[in-house]
Protein backbone atom coordinates (compact mmCIF):
# COMPACT_ATOMS: atom_id res chain seq x y z
CA UNK A 1 0.00 0.00 0.00
CA UNK A 2 2.85 2.12 1.19
CA UNK A 3 4.64 1.65 -2.20
CA UNK A 4 1.18 2.28 -3.81
CA UNK A 5 0.64 6.12 -2.77
CA UNK A 6 4.20 6.51 -3.15
CA UNK A 7 3.85 5.41 -7.00
CA UNK A 8 0.54 7.70 -7.13
CA UNK A 9 2.24 10.52 -5.54
CA UNK A 10 5.28 10.57 -7.82
CA UNK A 11 3.26 9.97 -11.18
CA UNK A 12 1.16 13.18 -10.01
CA UNK A 13 4.20 15.36 -9.42
CA UNK A 14 5.40 14.34 -12.93
CA UNK A 15 2.42 15.26 -14.55
CA UNK A 16 2.30 18.43 -12.54
CA UNK A 17 5.70 19.29 -14.36
CA UNK A 18 4.82 21.77 -17.20
CA UNK A 19 6.25 20.32 -19.91
CA UNK A 20 8.22 22.63 -22.32
CA UNK A 21 6.69 22.42 -25.35
CA UNK A 22 3.64 23.05 -24.00
CA UNK A 23 4.65 26.41 -22.61
CA UNK A 24 3.32 29.83 -24.55
CA UNK A 25 6.30 32.19 -25.46
CA UNK A 26 4.58 35.40 -27.02
CA UNK A 27 6.20 37.41 -29.45
CA UNK A 28 7.87 40.50 -28.80
CA UNK A 29 6.03 43.40 -29.27
CA UNK A 30 7.42 45.88 -31.62
CA UNK A 31 6.79 49.55 -32.93
CA UNK A 32 5.44 49.94 -36.31
CA UNK A 33 8.54 50.74 -38.51
CA UNK A 34 9.23 54.27 -39.38
CA UNK A 35 9.79 53.27 -42.92
CA UNK A 36 7.33 51.74 -45.78
CA UNK A 37 4.26 53.67 -47.30
CA UNK A 38 1.42 53.46 -44.79
CA UNK A 39 -2.14 55.01 -45.63
CA UNK A 40 -4.94 55.37 -43.80
CA UNK A 41 -6.49 58.07 -41.54
CA UNK A 42 -4.22 59.05 -39.16
CA UNK A 43 -5.32 62.79 -37.81
CA UNK A 44 -7.45 65.65 -39.36
CA UNK A 45 -7.28 69.30 -38.59
CA UNK A 46 -9.13 72.50 -39.09
CA UNK A 47 -7.93 75.92 -39.26
CA UNK A 48 -8.97 79.33 -40.28
CA UNK A 49 -7.04 82.23 -41.91
CA UNK A 50 -6.49 84.95 -44.38
CA UNK A 51 -6.03 85.09 -48.16
CA UNK A 52 -3.73 88.18 -48.77
CA UNK A 53 -4.71 88.70 -52.79
CA UNK A 54 -6.35 91.78 -53.50
CA UNK A 55 -9.40 92.28 -51.15
CA UNK A 56 -8.31 90.69 -48.08
CA UNK A 57 -10.86 87.09 -47.63
CA UNK A 58 -11.32 84.76 -44.70
CA UNK A 59 -10.27 81.28 -45.22
CA UNK A 60 -11.51 78.31 -43.39
CA UNK A 61 -10.29 74.83 -43.95
CA UNK A 62 -10.13 71.43 -43.25
CA UNK A 63 -6.66 68.78 -43.54
CA UNK A 64 -6.43 65.46 -43.17
CA UNK A 65 -3.18 63.18 -42.35
CA UNK A 66 -4.10 60.48 -44.72
CA UNK A 67 -0.49 58.77 -44.40
CA UNK A 68 3.18 57.97 -45.15
CA UNK A 69 5.47 58.19 -48.20
CA UNK A 70 8.75 56.24 -47.73
CA UNK A 71 9.05 57.37 -44.07
CA UNK A 72 7.14 58.75 -41.04
CA UNK A 73 8.19 62.03 -42.02
CA UNK A 74 7.19 62.28 -45.81
CA UNK A 75 3.20 62.75 -45.03
CA UNK A 76 0.47 62.96 -47.71
CA UNK A 77 -2.46 65.52 -46.87
CA UNK A 78 -5.50 66.42 -48.69
CA UNK A 79 -7.24 69.69 -47.99
CA UNK A 80 -10.38 71.54 -48.51
CA UNK A 81 -11.02 75.63 -48.13
CA UNK A 82 -13.72 77.70 -48.49
CA UNK A 83 -13.02 81.21 -49.00
CA UNK A 84 -15.69 84.17 -48.09
CA UNK A 85 -16.20 87.80 -47.51
CA UNK A 86 -14.77 90.70 -49.74
CA UNK A 87 -15.70 89.92 -53.18
CA UNK A 88 -16.10 86.35 -55.23
CA UNK A 89 -16.22 83.05 -52.60
CA UNK A 90 -13.60 81.08 -53.41
CA UNK A 91 -13.00 76.85 -53.21
CA UNK A 92 -10.26 75.08 -53.18
CA UNK A 93 -9.06 71.38 -52.55
CA UNK A 94 -5.55 70.35 -52.76
CA UNK A 95 -3.30 67.21 -52.28
CA UNK A 96 0.14 68.14 -51.06
CA UNK A 97 3.00 65.79 -49.49
CA UNK A 98 4.75 67.40 -47.16
CA UNK A 99 8.18 66.57 -45.17
CA UNK A 100 8.37 67.21 -41.27
CA UNK A 101 12.20 67.84 -40.01
CA UNK A 102 11.36 66.92 -36.85
CA UNK A 103 9.38 63.71 -35.60
CA UNK A 104 6.23 64.09 -33.64
CA UNK A 105 7.55 63.92 -29.90
CA UNK A 106 9.03 67.18 -30.57
CA UNK A 107 7.66 70.49 -28.65
CA UNK A 108 7.77 71.90 -31.95
CA UNK A 109 7.54 70.28 -36.03
CA UNK A 110 8.49 72.61 -39.11
CA UNK A 111 7.89 71.16 -42.34
CA UNK A 112 7.67 72.40 -46.12
CA UNK A 113 5.92 70.57 -49.13
CA UNK A 114 4.08 71.34 -52.08
CA UNK A 115 1.44 69.72 -54.35
CA UNK A 116 -1.64 70.39 -56.26
CA UNK A 117 -4.71 72.49 -56.10
CA UNK A 118 -8.15 72.33 -57.88
CA UNK A 119 -9.62 75.80 -57.93
CA UNK A 120 -13.01 77.86 -58.17
CA UNK A 121 -15.51 80.26 -57.66
CA UNK A 122 -18.97 81.95 -57.69
CA UNK A 123 -20.18 81.06 -61.07
CA UNK A 124 -17.43 79.06 -62.11
CA UNK A 125 -19.14 78.24 -65.80
CA UNK A 126 -18.75 82.13 -66.67
CA UNK A 127 -15.06 82.18 -66.73
CA UNK A 128 -12.89 79.86 -69.34
CA UNK A 129 -10.28 79.40 -66.35
CA UNK A 130 -12.19 78.23 -64.06
CA UNK A 131 -11.90 75.27 -62.31
CA UNK A 132 -8.17 76.15 -62.72
CA UNK A 133 -5.11 73.87 -61.70
CA UNK A 134 -2.86 75.78 -59.16
CA UNK A 135 0.56 74.57 -57.91
CA UNK A 136 1.15 75.39 -54.01
CA UNK A 137 3.90 75.25 -51.78
CA UNK A 138 3.20 75.07 -47.81
CA UNK A 139 5.52 76.16 -44.98
CA UNK A 140 4.80 75.69 -41.49
CA UNK A 141 5.26 74.34 -37.57
CA UNK A 142 3.02 72.43 -35.09
CA UNK A 143 3.51 73.28 -31.63
CA UNK A 144 3.02 70.86 -29.38
CA UNK A 145 -0.55 71.92 -27.53
CA UNK A 146 -1.70 68.56 -25.75
CA UNK A 147 -1.44 64.56 -25.70
CA UNK A 148 -4.02 64.68 -28.48
CA UNK A 149 -3.50 67.92 -30.55
CA UNK A 150 -0.93 70.66 -31.94
CA UNK A 151 -1.63 74.26 -32.67
CA UNK A 152 -0.80 74.68 -36.31
CA UNK A 153 0.60 77.69 -38.01
CA UNK A 154 1.37 78.21 -41.81
CA UNK A 155 2.11 79.77 -44.58
CA UNK A 156 0.44 78.90 -48.24
CA UNK A 157 1.43 80.37 -51.33
CA UNK A 158 -0.85 79.06 -54.04
CA UNK A 159 -1.48 79.31 -57.82
CA UNK A 160 2.15 79.98 -58.05
CA UNK A 161 2.43 82.80 -55.85
CA UNK A 162 -0.48 84.33 -56.82
CA UNK A 163 -2.65 83.63 -53.61
CA UNK A 164 -0.71 83.70 -50.14
CA UNK A 165 -2.48 82.64 -47.41
CA UNK A 166 -2.11 82.55 -43.85
CA UNK A 167 -3.69 80.14 -41.12
CA UNK A 168 -3.89 79.33 -37.35
CA UNK A 169 -5.40 75.98 -36.42
CA UNK A 170 -5.48 73.00 -34.43
CA UNK A 171 -4.78 69.50 -35.61
CA UNK A 172 -4.83 65.77 -34.10
CA UNK A 173 -1.21 64.24 -32.74
CA UNK A 174 -0.64 61.07 -34.33
CA UNK A 175 -0.66 58.07 -31.88
CA UNK A 176 2.31 55.81 -31.12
Amino acid sequence: MRSACTTTLLAMLVAATPLGAQEFHPPAVRRPSDQGTRLGLFGFGVRSGVDLRGNTQFVLGVTLDAGNLISSRLRLRPSGEIGVFNGWESYVGSFEALYRFTSDDQAATPYAGGGLSIAGRDHCGNYPDCPALWINAVVGVEIHYRSTFNWLLEYHPMDTLQHNRLYAGLTTRRGS
